[in-house]
């Protein structure tokens, strides 16, 4: 899977004229899952500066009662407060995971700037244990300097 080949059609996706942007995400969010075989949970999260909190945005995967999260809670909850990407190659690892579902074995958490502010992250869990790459990083990395520009 070459993450690369799918810049071109991320771009398109979220430049769709006539389009709101909550219907652009959860577009990005169904072609990411279905175009990378190890993406089986793909979401946003949004926070909310006076409250702490961040707020789930489009996403598709299994329904999660996690709709919000604290800041600091979580490896969502930890990247709104350190403003830096979460690997996890092994949930069951973590102290500090709040758990989806029995099948998810892995996570990666980018965080959202829009002028320099953190104002959310895109989510993303996987069935598989450790599939994440460097590679994932930064195409992920250069998804949310795409979705910025919606804001």
């Amino acid at each position: 899977m070459n993450l690369e080949n799918l810049k071109p059609q991320v771009t398109a996706l979220l430049t769709e004229a006539n389009t709101e942007r909550d219907e652009k995400l959860k577009k990005l969010c169904q072609y990411l899952s279905d175009n990378v075989s190890y993406y089986n949970w793909v979401g946003f999260y949004f926070a909310n500066h006076e409250t702490k909190t961040l707020h789930l945005g489009p996403y598709v995967g299994a329904e999660t009662d996690h709709t919000v999260i604290p800041f600091g809670k979580g490896i969502c909850g930890q990247v709104a407060e350190s403003n830096a990407n979460f690997v996890v190659p092994d949930v069951a690892a973590q102290d500090n995971y709040i758990a989806c579902s029995f099948t998810v074995k892995s996570e990666i958490v980018v965080p959202l700037f829009v002028n320099g502010v953190n104002i959310g992250q895109i989510d993303i869990d996987s069935h598989v244990l450790d599939p994440f790459t460097e590679a994932d990083e930064r195409f992920l990395e250069f998804v949310n300097e795409e979705v910025a520009k919606l804001f």
